[in-house]
């Protein structure tokens, strides 16, 4: 891999790792919907780094189901994540402004950062 690709693909991990740390260090402090919001992220720069290895063009998305669809292309093996795609995805908006969308409970938040980090862990096997 081309070093300047493979600098993109450590940056994105970088900031996957940091809104993973970060999302750990809210969920002591129960604030569970930063938690489960820096989860999202931390799902989406994987797939993006990911994208970016592979050499894909990616849309400036937050869905993670679109992301997903682009990664299949090279590797089937990603189809595993639909179901997580589908909890996460909505955590990068549903928490973010004022609503009558109820907090995420204590068991969402830690569903969260295990299927965040469950996601990184398959990526950086991908990955050389």
């Amino acid at each position: 891999m081309a070093e300047d690709k493979r600098a993109e693909v450590e940056k994105w991990l970088i900031i996957s790792r940091r809104d993973l740390q970060s999302a750990r260090a809210l969920l002591k402090e129960l604030i569970l919907e930063n938690v489960v919001y820096h989860c999202q992220q931390s799902a989406e720069k994987t797939l993006k780094a990911y994208l970016v290895h592979q050499g894909v063009v990616f849309p400036k998305t937050h869905d993670l189901d679109v992301l997903l669809d682009l990664c299949c292309r090279s590797d089937a093996d990603f189809r595993r994540w639909d179901d997580a795609a589908d909890i996460l995805t909505p955590y990068a908006t549903e928490f973010r402004y004022p609503s009558d969308s109820l907090e995420p409970e204590e068991e969402d938040a830690r569903q969260a950062i295990e299927l965040a980090a469950s996601i990184l862990d398959f990526v950086t096997q991908k990955l050389p």
